[in-house]
């Protein structure tokens, strides 16, 4: 297992506080995503546990990208990754974080 840690500025606003949030299961080629608000105002962590060792600088592509496109200021964000796909993951990203927001 890796564990990779990232920290960004966010624009805007902070994301309101809610519930906790948790959507996708930890399988093969899949992966689990909590959005939690416990991080600093102003920023969005996000932490990540994978089976692929080697592949932070796509882990970070692609979770800079999902901090660019949503408001997520505020929020941290666990990954529980089992080999995953950058696709399947910015497709998980995306859930979770409509799921913590309330969105259908």
């Amino acid at each position: 297992m890796e564990t990779l840690s990232f920290e960004f500025p966010c624009p805007g606003p902070d994301a309101p506080r809610a519930a906790p949030a948790l959507v996708g299961v930890v399988a093969s080629g899949n992966l689990e995503v909590l959005v939690e608000p416990t991080a600093p105002p102003g920023r969005c962590r996000v932490v990540v546990s994978t089976s692929a060792r080697g592949f932070g600088e796509i882990w970070e592509a692609v979770v800079r990208d999902f901090a660019r496109r949503h408001a997520v200021s505020g929020l941290s964000i666990s990954v529980n990754d089992a080999g995953a796909t950058p696709a399947v993951v910015s497709l998980r990203l995306d859930q979770a974080v409509e799921e913590y927001l309330g969105r259908p």
